[in-house]
Formats: C-alpha cells, sequence, structure tokens
C-alpha cells in the first residue's frame, strides 16, 4: 500500500483504476472508526460498478497512516477538510472529486464542498452528521464501556495498527462536553453539487433529522432512506446502497 507524506503525516491510500476516461474519481471518507482495511471490497465494487477511479485512504490516526500525535480537537473534521484533505488531492493530482463519506466521512465531504471554495463534482453521504443528537452520545458512550470490556477491542484492532489511538481520538472527542454544541449547518446552503444522502432507519448513531436537514437547506439533495438499515447502510444493505450510487452517478455521467 503505498503512502503520501501530509505535514509529516503518513498517510496510506490506495487508487483502484476502473476507466481510462476523464471522468471525476471518487474519493471515499471512511467513517469515526474506519480504515482503507474496514471498508473490505466495497471500494472494489464502487469502482467496478460505476466505472469510475476510486481512490481510498486512512486518515491520520486509523488504519497503517501515522497514530495521532494529540487529542483530537472540537474542530478536527474541519481541520480534516479544509486543510488535509485538499492537500492531499493536490499531490494525487485528483480535480474536482465526486466525495462518499459515510458518518465522520460524510461531514467532512460537507465541509469541504461548503467551505474549501474547490471544485466538487458531487456528494455522495452514507449516515452523515451535521449536528449532534443524544442517540449518538448514548451510543458512543456505550461503545466506550464495550471497548473497555468486550472483544470489541480485539476486532476493531484488525484493522488498526495502534487501535487505541483510532479508538480514543474518536470517542473522548464526542463524549467531551464540548462537542455538543458542534454543528455544521452553516456549510449546507454554500454547496453547489448534487447530494445523494443514504439514511437507515435503524441508525444507531443519527437519525433522519440528519439528512433531512441537509435537503432543506442545500440546493440538489436526493435521500433514500433505508429501512432495516442501521449506521453502515454499504454494509448492511449493500445492494440497495451500490444501485443508488451506481444510478446517481451515471446521471452525472450523462
Amino acid at each position: 500500500m503505498p503512502f503520501a507524506r501530509i505535514d509529516g503525516i503518513q498517510i496510506e491510500y490506495e487508487r483502484i483504476r476502473a476507466s481510462a476516461a476523464r471522468l471525476p474519481t471518487i474519493v471515499m471518507l471512511h467513517e469515526g472508526l474506519g480504515s482503507i482495511a474496514m471498508w473490505k471490497d466495497f471500494p472494489h465494487q464502487v469502482a467496478r460498478r460505476t466505472g469510475h477511479d476510486v481512490l481510498v485512504y486512512s486518515r491520520e490516526g486509523y488504519g497503517r497512516s501515522s497514530p495521532l500525535r494529540q487529542p483530537r480537537a472540537v474542530r478536527y473534521m474541519h481541520h480534516e477538510a479544509l486543510v488535509v484533505l485538499p492537500r492531499l488531492l493536490d499531490a494525487l493530482a485528483i480535480p474536482d472529486p465526486i466525495l462518499l463519506g459515510h458518518s465522520d466521512g460524510a461531514s467532512i465531504a460537507l465541509i469541504h464542498a461548503g467551505g474549501s471554495a474547490r471544485g466538487v463534482s458531487a456528494l455522495i453521504l452514507l449516515a452523515p452528521h451535521v449536528f449532534v443528537e443524544d442517540l449518538s452520545v448514548q451510543n458512543i458512550a456505550a461503545a466506550k464501556v464495550a471497548y473497555e470490556t468486550t472483544d470489541f477491542r480485539a476486532r476493531l484492532a484488525r484493522y488498526h495498527e495502534d487501535v487505541d489511538s483510532a479508538f480514543r481520538g474518536w470517542n473522548d472527542i464526542w463524549l467531551h462536553p464540548d462537542f455538543r454544541s458542534w454543528n455544521i449547518e452553516e456549510y449546507l446552503p454554500r454547496i453547489t453539487c448534487p447530494i445523494l444522502a443514504i439514511q437507515g432507519e435503524d441508525d444507531e448513531y443519527g437519525t433522519m433529522a440528519q439528512v433531512e436537514r441537509i435537503a432543506q437547506v442545500a440546493p440538489d439533495v436526493r435521500v433514500l432512506e433505508l429501512r432495516d438499515c442501521r449506521h453502515s447502510p454499504h454494509r448492511d444493505r449493500p445492494e440497495d446502497t451500490l444501485e443508488a450510487i451506481t444510478g446517481f452517478v451515471h446521471e452525472l455521467d450523462a
């Protein structure tokens, strides 16, 4: 797996080539406990079904990328969206990407599209967060208990070289009292590209209010609500999720 060096941080990434045509690269942004490995074969399925090249990478603190050097701040997703991601895209010569984000990654995609003043072809959002809900905090607190008392840490360690960096970096900031005021709604009306937002009805980390808020404010939004689906549509309802992504991307191509 190759690495890019951004501000002294080693970032692991993988590029999946699917087309010789000059189509926008789909850049995948993982969840708060994710990594390249945790996506499993989903990036390859996206590339195969859409015919677009795909870039997938692990952010600082995740996978085989550099572990965190200090605890995350409340605006850590802003930093990723407005500083790290632009530098990574420039380093890898990727203009006007389609950003496909899950959970924290979807929030990063929204901030980037609404706040970076850079070209973005479209957003595909899986279980995005735009504000903090009680449900999110309750289940993130439950995840801390599971990490400390069950085999959750061992299972998560399969996907991260420094599993404590990955988990604590995410869990500690989401449970910090200052994080309750985190909100990115200000970026929504500034987004000009099309958006596909996919949300599971049974998401344990967020409700339909998240995507409904996006649809109310951003100018071009399509919402897919999935039944029998929790926080990870690409794992819980993979075929429906892939079908929606493929149709959306092919419509953009046309």
